[in-house]
């Protein structure tokens, strides 16, 4: 008997498999070591404005700017990481902006 699957004489076409991928995974590893310190800088920020928000008595503007920002790149680190999207965020793509 032959070593592949046979169907009626004919051989049942496999699709062929693509290779592992390695670039992805170091990419994913080091964007997973970014997405952290961005967690820690956007609680960071949270607090100071907490605290801007107890001393005048209104948000910063350019904090809030800032935090919305850093939660877009993070959402964009995070679906890299998760096969979501293949386009690779910053420093090797773009940095999001608000809108």
């Amino acid at each position: 008997m032959p070593d592949s699957p046979v169907s009626n004489g004919n051989a049942i076409m496999q699709p062929a498999r693509t290779p592992f991928p390695l670039a992805r995974m170091f990419y994913a590893f080091g964007f997973g070591i970014i997405a952290w310190f961005v967690i820690h800088v956007i609680f960071v920020l949270a607090l100071v404005q907490f605290v801007m928000l107890a001393v005048t008595g209104r948000q910063n503007g350019d904090i809030k700017a800032a935090n919305f920002s850093l939660v877009q790149y993070l959402w964009e680190l995070l679906a890299y990481i998760t096969f979501v999207r293949d386009e690779r965020p910053f420093p090797v793509g773009h940095f999001p902006t608000p809108n």
